[in-house]
C-alpha cells in the first residue's frame, strides 16, 4: 500500500545495512500501528530475514545486546538509543499459554505477522515497499475494531496475557473489541490465571493510564476483571438504595474513576477500590441502604488486591489510607485541615480532596451542588494555609527539641510527648507560632 512514514535516521540505517546485505527488513507491529493512527512511537521493532548471528555480524561496529537469541532477537544501540530486530520466525506449541516452547526462523514476512495477537499490531513497513498488511489491519484501524489475527481461541490460548492486551487498546485507542474476539475472550477468560502477576499489573496500570473513560469498557469486560479481582464480584448489580446513589456499586466505582480527570494513579488506583467493600457492610432502615465502616473493609480488601498483583510498598499504603479515610467528615476550617495535614501529610490530603470530589460527582445530584461547594472550600483552605505557611508539623513549630531539653525536658518519650502537644495547641490557636510563647507555655507544663 502506498503509504510513505518519516522514519528515525537510526531506524533507516538499520533497514538500509541488512538490505544491503542481502536480507529483507521491515519495522512491525505497534510502531507500524501508531504511525497510522498520527502518534509517535515509543519505540522502533524491526523484523528481518537475517538470523541473529547475521545480523550481530552486519552490526559489529555497534554495541549489541544479546536480548533474546533463543527467541531471535538482537538489539543495536545506536546513538545510546536500544532497537530490537527479530529474525522472522513461526512460534511452536505455547504449552504454558503464555510463552512459545521453541521458534522456528522462516524466510517469510508472513509467516512471521499471522503469529502476531491482533490485525492492528500485524502489519510491516519499509520505505521502497510501502505497508505489508496481509490481515487487513489499516481496515479495523479505520472503522475502530480490535480483532485477533486468524482464529481468535487460538491466539488466546497461545498467551493469555492477549486477552487483557484486548482490553487495554480497546481503552487506549477507543476502539470496539471484534464480537468473535470478544467472545473467546470470555470463553477463555480462565486462562488469565497462567499469566503472572506483574504483567497483569502492568496492563491494568496501562489501562487506568489511558486517560480515557472506562466505565464502558471495564463494565463489559466485568466477566474478565473479575478473573483477577474477584472481589468485584459482590459489586457487581450491587444496588445502594441510597437517595446520594443512582448507580450499584461497581456502576458507582467506575463512574468515579471516570470522574476524575488527573493522572496521580494513587487516586485512580484508590478510586477503583474505593467502594468495594460496601457489599460487605451493607444494612438497611426505613432511611434506606446503609455502609456504615465501608472504609475500612475498602481498605482492606484494597490491601490484599494491591499486594497479591505485586505493587510496591510505597503505593500500597497509599492507597489503602486514603480509602480508609475517604468518606471520612473534614469539617470546613483551618484547625480541622491542619489537623488532616498533619495525620497523612500535605500530598495526601490534596488526594483525599480529589478523591472525594470524584466521589460526589459519581453519585446521585442531591445536594450534589452543596457537597462540591464544600469541597471547593476545603480546597481553598488548604492554599490558604499553605501559601502562608501555617503550622502543621512539629518541624514548623518555631521551637525544637534541644530548647525544650535547655529547659529541663528529658530525650525520649517526654520530649516527644511535649512537642506534639505544643502543636496541638499551635493548630487548635490555643497558642501562638513563636518561641518565646512556646517555651513558657512549656515550663508551666514541666513544673
Amino acid at each position: 500500500m502506498n503509504i510513505k512514514f518519516d522514519l528515525p535516521e537510526e531506524v533507516k540505517e538499520i533497514l538500509k545495512l541488512l538490505n544491503n546485505n542481502g536480507y529483507e527488513a521491515y519495522i512491525v507491529g505497534g510502531c507500524v500501528r501508531d504511525k497510522i493512527l498520527g502518534l509517535c512511537p515509543h519505540d522502533y521493532d524491526i523484523c528481518a530475514s537475517a538470523k541473529p548471528s547475521e545480523v550481530m555480524e552486519i552490526f559489529n561496529n555497534f554495541r549489541v545486546i544479546e536480548t533474546g537469541l533463543q527467541h531471535g532477537t538482537v538489539t543495536i544501540m545506536i546513538n545510546h538509543q536500544p532497537y530490537e530486530i527479530t529474525t522472522f520466525r513461526i512460534d511452536g506449541k505455547y504449552s504454558d499459554n503464555r510463552r512459545p516452547d521453541n521458534v522456528d526462523f522462516t524466510l517469510n514476512l508472513e509467516d512471521d505477522l499471522s503469529r502476531r495477537d491482533f490485525t492492528i499490531n500485524a502489519m510491516a513497513y519499509h520505505p521502497e515497499m510501502g505497508l505489508i498488511d496481509p490481515f487487513h489491519g489499516i481496515f479495523d484501524i479505520q472503522n475502530k475494531i480490535i480483532r485477533c489475527v486468524g482464529t481468535p481461541a487460538c491466539r488466546f490460548q497461545e498467551d493469555a496475557l492477549r486477552i487483557l492486551r484486548a482490553m487495554r487498546f480497546s481503552i487506549q485507542l477507543d476502539f470496539k473489541i471484534d464480537e468473535l474476539t470478544f467472545d473467546a475472550m470470555l470463553k477463555n477468560k480462565s486462562l488469565i490465571s497462567d499469566v503472572s502477576k506483574e504483567r497483569i499489573n502492568t496492563e491494568l496500570l496501562k489501562m487506568l493510564e489511558a486517560n480515557k473513560s472506562i466505565s464502558e469498557y471495564f463494565y463489559r469486560c466485568k466477566e474478565i476483571i473479575s478473573e483477577f479481582i474477584p472481589e468485584f464480584i459482590s459489586c457487581f448489580d450491587f444496588k445502594q438504595n441510597n437517595p446520594f446513589h443512582i448507580y450499584d456499586v461497581y456502576h458507582h466505582i467506575l463512574h468515579a474513576v471516570d470522574s476524575y480527570s488527573g493522572n496521580d494513579m494513587k487516586i485512580k488506583l484508590s478510586l477503583l477500590f474505593h467502594d468495594i467493600g460496601k457489599p460487605a457492610c451493607y444494612s438497611e432502615d426505613e432511611n434506606g441502604g446503609h455502609f456504615y465502616k465501608h472504609g475500612i473493609i475498602s481498605s482492606d480488601k484494597a490491601n490484599e488486591i494491591l499486594k497479591r498483583l505485586r505493587f510496591d510498598n510505597d503505593t500500597i499504603n497509599s492507597v489503602t489510607e486514603l480509602i480508609l479515610y475517604h468518606d471520612a467528615v473534614i469539617e470546613d476550617n483551618h484547625k480541622t485541615i491542619k489537623r488532616w495535614l498533619n495525620k497523612i501529610g500535605e500530598e495526601q490530603f490534596k488526594r483525599l480532596l480529589e478523591i472525594r470530589t470524584a466521589d460526589i460527582l459519581a453519585q446521585s445530584d442531591l445536594d450534589r451542588e452543596t457537597r462540591l461547594e464544600k469541597q471547593h472550600k476545603l480546597f481553598g483552605l488548604l492554599e490558604e494555609i499553605l501559601s502562608e505557611e501555617q503550622c502543621f508539623t512539629i518541624k514548623d513549630l518555631d521551637i525544637n527539641g534541644s530548647d525544650l531539653i535547655n529547659a529541663g525536658y528529658k530525650e525520649g518519650r517526654q520530649l516527644g510527648a511535649a512537642l506534639q502537644r505544643l502543636l496541638d495547641c499551635v493548630i487548635a490557636n490555643e497558642a501562638e507560632n513563636n518561641k518565646e510563647a512556646l517555651l513558657k507555655l512549656a515550663k508551666e507544663w514541666i513544673i
